[in-house]
């Protein structure tokens, strides 16, 4: 009984965790337009 109990809390704090990264504002921003050709380093 308590591992299952252990294992479910486990997994519903992580499924909580991702779902509050997902819906992040700011994942959707890279910071800028920007454009960084291949094999071109970006400045700094």
């Amino acid at each position: 009984m308590i591992d299952t109990f252990a294992l479910a809390l486990a997994h519903a704090l992580l499924a909580l965790t991702a779902w509050r990264l997902f819906k992040r504002k700011d994942l959707d921003n890279d910071g800028g337009d920007r454009k960084i050709v291949w094999g071109q380093k970006p400045d700094a």
